[in-house]
């Protein structure tokens, strides 16, 4: 199944409607989106602002090809229309996929979208042919912890040795 046949992801949570659907990593609006997720988990790692320049540097230092079909794919989650969170996820192996880029715009925190991205995330992963997701994490992201955790990732010992490493969850898909 191609990223352009995959069923959109609609959840309404009181009076908020999040719409996730896959969207190519480089659009105007995931952009913007991976943008501000970079200048958030940099920011708060600094603990400062983030520069343009760093951001850009960050980019590409952390590149997102592979969150293209056949073996990733990359969602934006709009809420009544407007983008406001994104997530990625990829094959690391034959079974085991891992999410990467999952952001909410902290003025739209709190309405659901954590819970719809991580749903059409996890739907992905199973079209793509995982068994499981992974991810890591940094202690400091402690509301990303928590929405994993109300979602069924259990932490797991490590799997990975990325620099901003420090918490590694995991979660069945079948």
């Amino acid at each position: 199944m191609t990223s352009d046949e995959t069923i959109t992801t609609t959840t309404t949570t009181g009076t908020a409607t999040w719409q996730v659907a896959a969207e190519a990593f480089t659009t105007p609006d995931a952009t913007l989106l991976r943008r501000a997720y970079y200048a958030e988990v940099a920011g708060r790692y600094w603990k400062r602002s983030v520069t343009e320049a760093e951001i850009d540097q960050g980019l590409l230092d952390f590149p997102d090809e592979e969150l293209t079909e056949p073996t990733g794919r990359f969602v934006v989650g709009r809420l009544d229309g407007a983008p406001l969170a994104c997530g990625g996820i990829r094959l690391i192996d034959r079974v085991t996929a891992e999410l990467t880029r999952v952001y909410v715009d902290p003025r739209a925190r709190g309405t659901g979208g954590g819970a719809a991205l991580l749903r059409a995330l996890e739907e992905a992963g199973r079209e793509l042919g995982a068994e499981r997701v992974r991810l890591d994490t940094r202690s400091d992201l402690v509301e990303a912890r928590a929405l994993y955790a109300r979602h069924g990732y259990v932490e797991i010992p490590a799997y990975s040795t990325g620099p901003y490493a420090e918490h590694w969850f995991e979660k069945r898909l079948v």
